[in-house]
């Protein structure tokens, strides 16, 4: 398998970790890239609100800077991106120009992002609602516009997370990528599903190999990844240049390692209870680090569940996970899914 290469970002394998709103944090990123993600994107951060708070004439106290930490960068984690979402193209490209040069009103990251990805994707109605996300792909002048933009403001590769179209009666997912990458995108991800399905039903990877066909800039495939037989099947079936893994790592962050396995032709071994429960309890002692016990615990609950789920007993103890209030609550809990 040939390496994914766009801008200074070279992936042995393209196995990439998806921006999942409210969960793909430093936390989870750090732990997927322990187990074989090979690139991560970020939460997706507000183009408009990281240029509004840099001329807010409001003390800038920790709490009222509350999109730029979205958007730090840690060393360690490189390569990464970090995802802008917006529908004003100078909203973009000035977000952008302030990402890269990581000079900018509460900017707490270490180095900048390896790349910068746009949200044309998100079907939520309040993203929607403002002709962000997925509506962009009902406007691919203005799409095309914020990405020639975004490449003249920065260095950074620009790459562009799309869906297949608005609804089945408007795929346009083959048209659409060849405007972007007419407009300077370095790299494009297809999630196969139109906006009106949001997560389901099943993916449509016959439109991620089209637009594979029609380009010439690297395509990663996204949707319905829950195994490392999934991803192979999706490479064969889309000849996708690799695959970026959304849900499938929500309480497996073990999948890449999976992934990595088959593709090289090595067995794997998938974690053992005790192995799984270490890393559930780790990951939420790392998110009360990161945030504060009130915060962590609360983020916590969700990676919990994910964790726990089709464990024998898992049923009776995710209800008692679901409101635990601290850290000496989670281990009980799990050693008692563990015997």
């Amino acid at each position: 398998m040939a390496k994914v290469k766009f801008g200074a970002v070279e992936l042995q394998n393209g196995l990439c970790l998806a921006p999942l709103a409210g969960v793909s944090d430093y936390v989870f990123r750090a732990l997927a890239r322990r187990f074989g993600a090979e690139y991560t994107v970020s939460e997706m951060v507000s183009a408009k609100a990281l240029c509004y708070e840099q001329i807010s004439r409001r003390s800038p106290t920790p709490n009222r800077v509350r999109t730029a930490p979205l958007a730090a960068v840690r060393r360690d984690e490189l390569p990464m991106a970090v995802q802008l979402f917006g529908s004003e193209p100078k909203f973009l490209a000035e977000a952008a120009r302030l990402l890269e040069s990581g000079e900018y009103r509460g900017a707490c990251g270490e180095v900048p992002p390896s790349a910068i990805d746009i949200n044309m994707g998100c079907p939520m109605a309040k993203i929607v609602g403002n002709g962000e996300g997925s509506a962009l792909l009902k406007d691919p002048k203005r799409a095309a516009e914020i990405v020639r933009a975004m490449t003249s403001a920065v260095s950074l590769p620009i790459t562009v997370k799309m869906r297949i179209g608005w609804n089945r009666d408007h795929l346009c997912a083959v048209e659409f990528a060849r405007r972007m990458e007419d407009a300077g995108a370095s790299m494009i991800c297809v999630h196969g599903r139109t906006r009106e399905q949001m997560y389901a039903p099943s993916a449509d990877w016959e439109e991620i190999a089209r637009v594979k066909e029609a380009v010439k800039i690297p395509v990663l495939g996204n949707g319905d990844i829950f195994s490392a037989a999934d991803a192979l099947k999706m490479l064969v079936e889309t000849h996708c240049d690799g695959v970026m893994v959304a849900r499938g790592a929500q309480g497996n962050p073990w999948i890449f390692a999976e992934i990595a396995a088959a593709l090289e032709g090595r067995p794997y071994t998938p974690p053992t209870l005790a192995e799984r429960m270490a890393v559930a309890l780790e990951h939420a002692e790392r998110l009360v680090e990161e945030k504060g016990e009130k915060i962590g615990i609360a983020e916590a609950r969700k990676h919990l569940a994910w964790y726990t789920h089709g464990l024998r007993g898992s049923a009776a103890v995710r209800g008692k996970l679901m409101r635990v209030e601290s850290l000496d609550g989670i281990l009980p809990l799990l050693e008692q899914l563990e015997e």
